[in-house]
């Protein structure tokens, strides 16, 4: 059996897991375990966020080249990376702008 973690919510023990994602069956609450290096990717909320969230942008964005990104742009699908420049962990195709690296501190959870 695993050693999963209770949940941070209800503080309830038969949490389990489904893919990447722990799941309270008492609360209903999604969150995931921290990883290898104890990192958990949380929003401007402070929302839990995985790969495949869809977020919004909570503060308009300039871009070298191009137009700013407004306040409210919705982003799907987006990838959790670890940020090779040591900020940027987010990876993303922005509709009109392509692929596009964001900090998780200037995106809300959907």
């Amino acid at each position: 059996m695993e050693n999963l973690p209770d949940c941070p919510k209800c503080r309830c023990e038969y949490v389990y897991s489904d893919g990447t994602v722990l799941i309270c069956p008492e609360c209903g609450f999604e969150f995931q375990a921290e990883d290898a290096q104890g990192k958990v990717y949380k929003d401007a909320n402070g929302n839990v966020l995985v790969d495949g969230d869809t977020v919004i942008v909570t503060q308009d964005l300039k871009v070298k080249g191009a137009s700013s990104i407004k306040k409210g742009t919705k982003v799907k699908n987006i990838r959790l990376i670890e940020p090779e420049d040591g900020v940027h962990d987010i990876s993303c195709r922005i509709p009109g702008y392509g692929v596009m690296f964001l900090k998780t501190s200037v995106v809300k959870k959907l």
